[in-house]
């Protein structure tokens, strides 16, 4: 399974009224991260042919982070078979090595020309493999 990291640093427009990092801003990190891995993976063919959609979405809040916490990313994806892809993602605080949270994601393969649900190509799950 081919991990891909990212480093993001708390900032202020991350937090809550009790300054720690809004939980609505780990869901989004764990969207961010898929694309970024996404796009770093694939060829713009692909990326023309294909696209993700969120079937559904399982996060965990392990512990908190604040203003200025380095964090480290973790994405890998697990299974990818029919129209289905399972991608985790694990956010750490990158001093501590702690997990802060982790999420399971299951995603649908869908075509740019027809907008439905397309079968993921050996091509797609040899490029996360």
């Amino acid at each position: 399974m081919l991990i891909f990291e990212k480093k993001i640093t708390v900032s202020t427009e991350d937090l809550d009224a009790r300054n720690h990092v809004n939980n609505v801003r780990y869901v989004q990190w764990v969207q961010d991260i898929a694309e970024e891995n996404w796009i770093d993976n694939t060829s713009v063919l692909i990326r023309d042919t294909y696209y993700w959609v969120m079937l559904s979405h399982h996060i965990q809040y392990k512990a908190e982070a604040v203003l200025g916490d380095d964090l480290l990313l973790k994405t890998f994806v697990t299974k990818a078979e029919g129209l289905r892809s399972t991608r985790i993602v694990e956010i750490y605080n990158k001093n501590t090595s702690k997990l802060l949270s982790s999420s399971e994601t299951i995603w649908c393969l869908m075509s740019h020309d027809t907008h439905k649900p397309t079968r993921i190509t050996q091509e797609i799950i040899d490029l996360f493999k």
